[in-house]
């Protein structure tokens, strides 16, 4: 073992989820890659006194350096005391493809990781995940397995089609695994195209006769959603109004996120909201700004503008803020 989360001061999910699924919100999931969305997320968090998953994909660790991720997450701890929040932080390995980048994960301070085994076989999938939370548990890590694939793309994960989760599997994958959380597919989906909606069309609702057979067959189990994002129009809107070329994005309905959140999920996931903010606010800010090439006056507006949209998500649509 090299470091424990412990000396970073974080936490792992497991009083986290306990206090969401009693409270009835879920636990907000945001990715980070680089310094401002990390900034953003604690600043967001402490302000609306929620706990936080600061969430770490495979794409990241490479983007970042795992050395460097690992001490940002530290300062992340630090940060948020010193703005005066003594909130539970936990560091999370978001879709871990295999046993080895779980387990130096674990091996590097993560207090939770997921094991993404969604492609595989039912029992292969068993086998993959029950390695990964032996290995984590030794450690107090905690983990996330998945059982049903999202559609879309985000990072390295990528499926044509979803396949929703079998509620009828549910128990005998967490009672042969050991796993904390699960994720499940009732109808989100990876990245800013979610679903193919023509002009005027509404997106499809949530599989929440799934959602609620899985709480019937997993009664007081922690759940959680990915691809979760809401695909937020007014940063769409910026980003196409100063260049860019998005067309046809769709997200999940804050108002079925929140419903969900009032249920046994008590983890939502949050990656492209985070990514068209602070997109828009760049695009924005460099159009009307010609002249400027230094970073950081183009990247505050970015950094600010995720600020307000972690505080939404936070207040309105999850229901932690004042849950820390």
């Amino acid at each position: 073992m090299g470091v424990s989360y412990r000396e970073l001061g974080l936490v792992n999910t497991r009083g986290m989820f306990a206090k969401a699924f009693k409270g009835g919100y879920a636990v907000p999931a945001y990715n980070f890659n680089n310094l401002e969305q990390l900034q953003a997320i604690i600043q967001a968090c402490v302000e609306t006194k929620s706990p936080v998953i600061l969430q770490v994909s495979k794409g990241a660790r490479e983007y970042a350096n795992a050395t460097m991720l690992r001490y940002m997450a530290m300062g992340a701890t630090e940060l948020a005391k010193e703005l005066g929040g003594d909130i539970p932080i936990a560091l999370h390995l978001d879709h871990g493809g295999d046993f080895d980048i779980c387990k130096s994960c674990v091996d590097n301070g993560f207090s939770s990781v997921m094991i993404d085994g969604s492609h595989l076989s039912f029992e292969k999938n068993v086998e993959l995940t029950k390695r990964v939370v032996d290995y984590a548990h030794q450690y107090e890590v905690t983990v996330e397995g998945e059982l049903g694939v999202l559609a879309g793309i985000e990072d390295d994960v990528s499926a044509e089609k979803s396949h929703y989760t079998n509620p009828e599997e549910v128990e005998d994958f967490v009672n042969r695994t050991g796993v904390d959380s699960l994720a499940i597919s009732i109808g989100t989906s990876h990245g800013a195209y979610k679903f193919k909606v023509a002009p005027g069309e509404s997106v499809p609702p949530l599989r929440f006769d799934i959602l609620e057979e899985v709480e019937n067959r997993l009664p007081g189990f922690p759940i959680v959603l990915h691809g979760a994002s809401s695909v937020m129009q007014e940063y769409v809107d910026i980003i196409n109004k100063y260049g860019g070329n998005l067309e046809g994005t769709a997200g999940v309905p804050e108002d079925q996120l929140r419903k969900a959140a009032k249920s046994a999920v008590c983890k939502v996931n949050i990656d492209s909201d985070g990514r068209l903010a602070f997109t828009a606010k760049v695009r924005e800010f460099l159009y009307n700004n010609p002249e400027v090439f230094d970073p950081r006056k183009y990247l505050k507006p970015a950094r600010n503008a995720l600020i307000d949209m972690y505080k939404h998500k936070n207040i309105n649509v999850l229901g932690s803020a004042e849950k820390a």
